[in-house]
């Protein structure tokens, strides 16, 4: 499943919809957590890709076959034309931005990124079954690019650095 992203930031809405649609199509109740979950990593990569590039994306929603039975992954790719690699920074207190990446990195089970021929895919993948058993997923989210702090909230990773702003996004 894939859906063309254009650069107005409206555009994350949009995004956001199709996931959620497309997981239901997949038998996920839209109650469930794991959708809750899925549809913020969706808006977090789509609007990463959309601010900070200003190009086009294409966006991906991967299910295993697994799901219906309730285990299994979904995966969420966002690729786009920017060779730049995605940038990983700590937000202050009282910052509006710069959480995205913690985000993804808190909530995922694992995520990273790669570059490709004309640009960049950036990916997280979150377990069915660890979402489902009530198991923290930021225990186990990591980044293979990035070297995420496993164990530790988003709230405590963005108050306890307060004014240090590091390259990372």
């Amino acid at each position: 499943m894939q859906l063309e992203v254009g650069t107005d930031p409206k555009e994350v809405g949009r995004a956001r919809g199709w996931a959620r649609s497309r997981l239901a199509r997949s038998g996920l109740a839209a109650d469930e957590p794991l959708v809750e979950t899925l549809v913020l990593l969706v808006s977090e990569l789509v609007t990463n890709a959309v601010v900070h590039t200003g190009r086009p994306a294409r966006l991906r929603v991967l299910l295993s076959d697994r799901l219906a039975a309730g285990r299994g992954t979904v995966r969420i790719e966002v690729a786009d034309t920017c060779a730049c690699p995605p940038l990983r920074r700590r937000a202050e207190d009282d910052d509006t931005g710069g959480r995205g990446l913690e985000l993804v990195g808190a909530l995922a089970d694992r995520w990273g990124w790669r570059p490709e021929e004309s640009g960049k895919r950036i990916w997280c993948e979150l377990d069915r079954d660890a979402a489902a058993a009530g198991t923290d997923p930021a225990g186990g989210g990591s980044s293979p690019a990035a070297g995420a702090v496993p164990g530790e909230t988003v709230l405590a990773r963005t108050r306890s650095r307060p004014g240090v702003r590091t390259p990372g996004g």
